[in-house]
């Protein structure tokens, strides 16, 4: 039961250095204690300012990053709408050039065969007159061979340049 009931000297003498304690802890450890924690609140409310300005800058450089990304597609479409124009030109141009070109050989060819065509009449002319001369030398030296023949043709041949 002592120890529920402290005798009235203990409790001064406890209270005296309570009080003691309370005074030195006051006037050195309390001050530091107290700019520590504040200086603490404030590097902690530092910090969260700090956080807060990553965000939104995050937040800017993420809206910057989108639009870069649109400009980039927009510039890639019309790039690549320039290009199949270009090949769209360089297609129909080559088709054109080839239209010409083959429309000169079919020209040139259709040249060639004319000539080799008039080249062929023309030596199927001399051919036929050649032969004609000849048949027609071989024919009258047949009917020119008698005379009696020739004075009939001579006078037949009168008969006509009189008569025209």
């Amino acid at each position: 039961m002592e120890l529920l009931l402290p005798e009235i000297g203990l409790v001064v003498f406890q209270t005296i250095a309570f009080l003691l304690l309370m005074f030195v802890l006051a006037k050195f450890a309390w001050k530091p204690i107290l700019a520590s924690i504040k200086e603490r609140e404030h590097t902690i409310d530092e910090a969260l300012n700090q956080a807060e300005l990553a965000k939104q800058e995050m937040v800017r450089l993420a809206a910057q990053n989108e639009e870069t990304m649109k400009q980039a597609r927009a510039e890639r479409d019309l790039i690549l709408k320039e290009a199949k124009t270009l090949k769209d030109s360089i297609v129909n141009e080559a088709k054109q050039q080839a239209h010409a070109e083959g429309a000169k050989l079919i020209e040139k060819a259709r040249i060639e065969i004319e000539n080799q065509k008039k080249a062929a009449l023309a030596e199927l002319k001399n051919q036929v007159s050649t032969l004609s001369i000849d048949i027609a030398e071989r024919v009258l030296r047949g009917q020119l061979a008698d005379k009696a023949k020739q004075q009939e043709l001579v006078a037949g041949l009168l008969k006509d340049v009189e008569l025209n």
